[in-house]
């Protein structure tokens, strides 16, 4: 199961309960108190409702006439308002129901039916809500104390606790359990403790129904599933999610983030999301919306929450550049002071490490994710025309390009994970963008759809090359960096302002991995970088994947060569660049 939620609104329930997973005491404590003769009679306790009538022609008080089985009937009427009615004509269809159901049902059924269909206490319906609720255990462990408590509330659910006491050392008496003759000692407290407990809610997601804390697999992703198919309680849905898959990821995140607030180095940040994408397919394979129980708002679907892109919309623009034959990946952008006129006054980009790094190659620039070398060529491909090209990436930009100026190249626009991700996997696709799935309908019906080319083959295959170049990653990112995968995989990662958000973002051969971490608040992290937040989680996800399914490098699409680059000003080292047939003008 992805995630339980409350459904119905006049009562708590819990799992249906199967009679052999039921407490024996419960059982005898049930029968002792409800219907003596339940094994003997054939629905209709005649001796009991002889004995009942006697009763109250001399007004005298004594149990009620109704049997278990026409207790049943009466939970089964689809009338609430007949359902609860004790009238002689009510009791007369009860009696014949119950003869009728006799006849179809066995004892065991309809014990096992009643006990998952009584009220007990409240809006508490059914043994399972009220084992967990009441005694915060499964219905298997109550003993015989706990179960003489669960048989009075079937009488008086809303009595007080020394009422319940009262009854509940009645039914003991009549079960000849131990210590009992001595007056019940402690019950009165034991009951009074059970009243007192926190109430947890059957609608918890963490509830299972039989009385086990089950952790919340995939509650964000279930409730795109319930808005998408609306079903009814009991129906099951199949989805495109991998559970094993979607446990790893969730319980990696969950670790790192412990390990970025440990006590002798806290970093302030609790909140994350994960989101696996099947490249061919679409299919969401992994969605962790949030930390669980490290957030403060649990609730929230990071996946979903729009938040500053960073750096990671260089890729995009780096490829539409070389679409625009504006830049190969082997021109020279200078790194250096760059004043532009923004607005009502000069805007300044500066890099990471507030540092400038001279002349360098584009392939250096993108990876290691220069600053002022984007906004150059943001310069000459306009961010007029690069925000139409991140719109058509499915990206949610509200406003047009001259909104965000010439900041947009360093991802001053909000985009949300899911939609960053995959227009990572449109770059793994070669350059075309196409829905993501999480039905296999769905799926299916995506996969017919008319998919979007919004990058060349050429394009996508070039920067693809570039974000898979640990080399090219150097002047930022050291040698050595959980990016630099032992398995072919393209990555880049993003730091919006005052550290606020960090993102990695990559692809295999196979799958595209987006993860994001910070704070659901927007509070600031503390001495976060793009590769100790979001990349240790990235790069242990991509390692899992190449285990189930090795990663290999794509191959250059037609159209695309390499040839021998050398650089007049030694800046750069001479070496191999792929260019688009065509291109490749001396520098």
């Amino acid at each position: 199961p992805l995630q339980r939620t409350r459904v119905e609104h006049a009562a708590r329930r819990g799992d249906w309960v199967a009679l052999a997973d039921v407490s024996p005491a419960l059982r005898e404590a049930i029968v002792v108190s409800e219907d003596k003769r339940f094994y003997e009679h054939s629905g209709v306790d005649w001796r009991g409702a002889t004995a009942a009538a006697w009763a109250n022609l001399w007004s005298t008080r004594t149990r009620g006439a109704s049997t278990v089985t026409m207790q049943l009937t009466g939970l089964l009427d689809d009338d609430p308002k007949h359902s609860g009615q004790r009238s002689l004509a009510q009791k007369a269809v009860q009696a014949v129901d119950a003869l009728r159901l006799e006849r179809t049902w066995r004892k065991d059924q309809i014990l096992e039916a009643y006990l998952n269909l009584v009220p007990f206490r409240g809006e508490t319906v059914g043994l399972a809500a009220l084992s967990q609720t009441l005694f915060g255990k499964a219905p298997s462990g109550l003993d015989e104390r706990e179960s003489a408590v669960a048989a009075a509330l079937i009488r008086a659910p809303n009595a007080p606790y020394t009422r319940v006491a009262t009854r509940a050392c009645r039914i003991l008496r009549d079960m000849r359990a131990a210590n009992v003759e001595s007056g019940c000692p402690n019950l009165d407290a034991f009951v009074q403790i059970a009243f007192a407990r926190p109430t947890i809610a059957t609608d918890d997601p963490s509830f299972d129904g039989r009385g086990e804390n089950s952790p919340q697999l995939a509650p964000h992703f279930a409730r795109q599933i319930a808005n998408a198919v609306h079903p009814a309680p009991g129906m099951r849905v199949r989805s495109t999610l991998d559970a094993n898959l979607q446990r790893y990821a969730r319980d990696t995140l969950t670790r790192t983030l412990i390990e970025l607030n440990a006590r002798a180095h806290p970093r302030n940040v609790q909140d994350g999301a994960v989101v696996v994408l099947d490249n061919a397919t679409g299919d969401v394979l992994a969605w962790v919306g949030s930390s669980g129980g490290l957030s403060k708002a649990r609730e929230v679907d990071a996946a979903l929450a729009l938040r500053q892109a960073g750096s990671t919309l260089k890729p995009f623009l780096y490829a539409e550049a070389i679409d625009e034959r504006r830049v190969t990946t082997a021109s020279l952008l200078d790194d250096a002071p760059l004043d532009l006129a923004a607005g009502g006054g000069l805007y300044m980009p500066q890099n990471y490490d507030k540092g400038f790094k001279g002349w360098v190659s584009v392939r250096t620039a993108l990876g290691s994710s220069l600053n002022v070398p984007a906004v150059r060529t943001l310069v000459m491909v306009t961010p007029h025309r690069f925000a139409k090209t991140l719109t058509a990436l499915g990206l949610p930009l509200t406003q047009a390009g001259d909104y965000y100026g010439f900041s947009l190249a360093l991802g001053s626009a909000d985009v949300s994970l899911v939609t960053l991700t995959n227009a990572y996997r449109a770059l793994a696709n070669g350059g075309v963008v196409s829905p993501i799935a999480d039905l296999p309908a769905s799926a299916q019906a995506a996969s017919n759809s008319a998919s979007k080319r919004v990058f060349s083959r050429e394009s996508a295959f070039i920067v693809t090359d570039v974000l898979a170049d640990n080399n090219a990653r150097t002047r930022t990112f050291d040698f050595d960096s959980p990016l630099d995968t032992r398995m072919f995989s393209a990555v880049k990662t993003g730091t919006s302002k005052d550290m606020r958000d960090n993102w990695t973002v990559g692809f295999t051969s196979r799958y595209t991995v987006g993860v994001w971490v910070g704070n659901a608040d927007g509070s600031p992290m503390w001495d976060v970088s793009g590769v100790t937040g979001a990349a240790p989680v990235w790069a242990a996800i991509v390692g899992y994947l190449h285990r189930r399914v090795p990663s290999v490098a794509p191959a250059a699409p037609r159209g695309v060569e390499r040839v021998r680059v050398q650089f007049a000003n030694a800046v750069e080292p001479s070496r191999n660049e792929w260019f688009i047939a065509g291109t490749s003008t001396p520098l």
